[in-house]
């Protein structure tokens, strides 16, 4: 394996120039806000503020799901945040979510405002608020709750780490793109081989734990990520094609995957939703935000 050019780490590492790849305008080492900026505040007690990536899609898909049940609680105002523009390091967005990444949700509906901060504890929130895709039984509760912290721990070799080495890096360096392709795989063979032994992750039942790996292991399945399909032969895992397919036709998902997502086809995008209707607007009213309230 050719190693050249050689890197000699420094004793004191300095940020002192742009790291480079696609988002190196938003990339720094250091947390809190950049600029004042309030958010806004729909009718709903439940904000979110997020991004229609795989780690977005994991709530809007939950909360569609929980308005399919009947849960009027769970109506949302949806205010799509551009990360490529910053609007993460906005004074009020921190507030919400002083890590700076989507999604972040704010639950109104009580005497003081609850901030929920990182996908996964987002879904927990969201199931135990409302009882619904999260078992009670305590094995079933703990191999859903297995499931959904195996998925918000092993996705970042798949973003940060093939993801971001493979599609995003300035440089393509042989060592880290093997290094994280076999991660990428093993992940994927984990999942496969789950899948080949139960029709969801926790059992029989659809959770929230299948919403979280969806987002992620789906889109990788699909080649919706990274232009990655030949190279990581997702086709050959039968199993996650199978349950990508199946949790992909739900109406509910169809719906929440649509959520402020500005790219891909015009009809796939709702840059806000504020109400159920917003989903059958003209394109170019859901794409101009026309359904905000």
């Amino acid at each position: 394996m050719d190693e050249s050019p050689s890197y000699t780490p420094p004793a004191v590492w300095v940020w002192n120039k742009p790291s480079g790849g696609r988002f190196a305008s938003i990339n720094r080492p250091i947390a809190g806000a950049t600029h004042d900026k309030d958010l806004p505040v729909g009718r709903h007690p439940l904000q979110l503020y997020s991004l229609a990536t795989p780690n977005g899609v994991k709530v809007t898909v939950l909360l569609e799901e929980l308005l399919a049940l009947g849960r009027s609680g769970a109506e949302y105002d949806a205010w799509m945040i551009r990360i490529s523009d910053g609007d993460q390091f906005g004074s009020g967005f921190v507030a919400v979510n002083p890590n700076s990444k989507i999604p972040a949700l704010l639950d109104r509906s009580g005497p003081q405002p609850v901030r929920v901060f990182e996908s996964g504890a987002i879904l927990l929130y969201l199931a135990e608020k409302f009882g619904a895709f999260l078992p009670t039984g305590a094995g079933a509760r703990a191999e859903c709750l297995s499931w959904l912290f195996w998925q918000m721990g092993s996705t970042p070799y798949i973003g940060g780490g093939f993801g971001h080495f493979y599609a995003y890096a300035p440089v393509k360096i042989e060592y880290a793109i093997d290094r994280f392709a076999m991660e990428a795989k093993r992940l994927l063979d984990v999942l496969d081989r789950r899948l080949a032994q139960s029709e969801f992750l926790a059992g029989s039942e659809y959770t929230i734990a299948d919403i979280a790996a969806w987002s992620w292991y789906g889109a990788l399945a699909k080649g919706q990520v990274y232009d990655a399909a030949e190279f990581l032969q997702v086709a050959d895992y039968r199993h996650v094609q199978r349950w990508t397919e199946a949790i992909a036709a739900r109406p509910a998902v169809i719906r929440g995957a649509k959520v402020n997502r500005s790219w891909g086809p015009p009809a796939d995008q709702l840059h806000e939703r504020h109400d159920a209707s917003d989903f059958d607007l003209r394109t170019q009213d859901r794409i101009g935000g026309g359904a905000a309230g």
